[in-house]
């Protein structure tokens, strides 16, 4: 288990794809980059895509995400990712009020359980009060880290 901080874009990219059956099909699918602009990003996605998709696509959307980090995993079967909304706790020292902050990750697991289990492993080594508010699985098919030239998800061995 790993974590990376950096800035993440969601893309959407449609194009058509054949389907089991032999019959295409037009398909939007969500993927995220890590990128400095919208440009970039649009860039780099086209760029990753451009050996995965032999005939045309479209990047349909591009928009900043609301997590910062990303904990990945090393394990083949982590081949889904989930958003995971943390709350920091802390006590406000003037009212002794208990005080949360809402912080989004990225979290790459292959169930709901296996994600929870990540962020115990990755928060459990700080020393940070935290309560996990949500995990819900996404739609994202894929990350791609700056300089890695690489996805994220493991490939069977």
């Amino acid at each position: 288990m790993r974590s990376r901080t950096a800035v993440w874009f969601e893309t959407k990219i449609e194009f058509e794809k054949t389907m089991d059956d032999g019959n295409p099909k037009k398909v939007k699918e969500q993927y995220t980059v890590d990128a400095l602009s919208f440009t970039e990003a649009e860039n780099r996605i086209t760029e990753e895509m451009s050996s995965f998709i032999s005939g045309e696509f479209n990047v349909t959307d591009i928009k900043k995400a609301t997590y910062k980090e990303i904990f990945f995993s090393d394990v083949a079967s982590a081949d889904r990712w989930y958003k995971a909304k943390v709350q920091f706790i802390t006590i406000d020292e003037k009212s002794e009020k208990e005080k949360r902050s809402n912080v989004y990750y990225l979290v790459q697991a292959g169930t709901l359980m296996e994600a929870v289990k990540n962020i115990d492993a990755v928060m459990g080594g700080t020393m940070i009060d935290y309560a996990i508010a949500s995990v819900a699985e996404t739609q994202i098919m894929d990350v791609f880290e700056y300089g890695t030239g690489k996805s994220a998800i493991p490939e069977e061995v």
